[in-house]
C-alpha cells in the first residue's frame, strides 16, 4: 500500500499534465480559429476524449472549447468589420465561419447587434485611419492590441 501523500502527488502531477494539454489546445484554437475546428479533433490531438476535454476546459477556463472558439472568431470579426474595404461574406470567411447565417446569429448573441449594424457604428475608412495617425491617435492594430473582446449581451 502506498503512502497517502504519494497518491496526492500523483494526482497533482496528472492535473499539471492536463493543464499543459489544455493550454496547448487553447493555443491551437488561438492560432487556427479560422480553420474548421471541432472538439473531437482538438481532443484527438491530445489523446483525450471530447467529453473529458470539454469538462476539463470548462473547469480551467470557465467556458467550453466551442464557446472559446466562437469568442475568438467573433473578436477577429469585430476588428475586420471596422474596415470598409472588406465585404461581410469575406469577414465571415476570414473569421472562420462557413455560414453567413451562423456568423450573424453568433455575432448578434455575443456582441448584441448584428454585424451590419456593428459595422455602421464602428467603421473606419483608410482616410480615417491615416487622419488619426497624423494627429497622433493610435488605432487598435497600431497599439498591437489583441483586439477588443466582444461584450456579451
Amino acid at each position: 500500500m502506498c503512502h497517502p501523500s504519494w497518491a496526492r502527488a500523483r494526482t497533482s502531477a496528472q492535473r499539471l499534465k492536463d493543464l499543459v494539454r489544455l493550454r496547448r489546445i487553447r493555443d491551437r484554437i488561438d492560432r487556427e480559429y479560422a480553420r474548421p475546428l471541432d472538439v473531437e479533433a482538438l481532443a484527438r490531438g491530445e489523446d483525450m476524449t471530447a467529453r473529458h476535454l470539454s469538462r476539463e476546459f470548462r473547469q480551467a477556463y470557465g467556458r467550453s472549447p466551442y464557446d472559446y472558439l466562437m469568442t475568438r472568431r467573433i473578436a477577429r470579426a469585430t476588428l475586420l468589420l471596422r474596415r470598409d474595404d472588406i465585404s461581410l461574406p469575406e469577414v465571415c470567411a476570414e473569421a472562420g465561419f462557413s455560414s453567413l447565417e451562423t456568423f450573424s446569429i453568433r455575432f448578434t448573441e455575443l456582441v448584441g447587434s448584428p454585424p451590419s449594424a456593428y459595422r455602421r457604428e464602428t467603421a473606419r475608412t483608410p482616410a480615417d485611419l491615416s487622419a488619426r495617425h497624423e494627429h497622433g491617435d493610435r488605432t487598435d492594430q497600431e497599439s498591437r492590441s489583441t483586439g477588443p473582446r466582444p461584450q456579451l449581451a
